[in-house]
């Protein structure tokens, strides 16, 4: 299967514009995963500009009703 780069960038929530992995979602999936992290794409707007994708931040939103 062909990595659909430029149909995922169209949709990804995203907004560290610099990112090198926006639209490769695989790459993204395994650089977050490998810091302990959430990529964007799992957070509302709010919960992702905050640009903290740890777990925990995570689990607070979750426990907070706001994912």
């Amino acid at each position: 299967m062909e990595c659909q780069k430029e149909k995922n960038r169209q949709r990804c929530p995203c907004t560290y514009e610099p990112c090198p992995r926006k639209g490769i979602c695989c790459e993204c999936l395994r650089y977050h995963l490998k810091m302990r992290q959430l990529p964007g794409c799992c957070f509302h707007e709010a919960g992702e500009r905050t640009y903290d994708r740890s777990f925990e931040h995570f689990a607070r939103l979750v426990q907070a009703g706001e994912v």
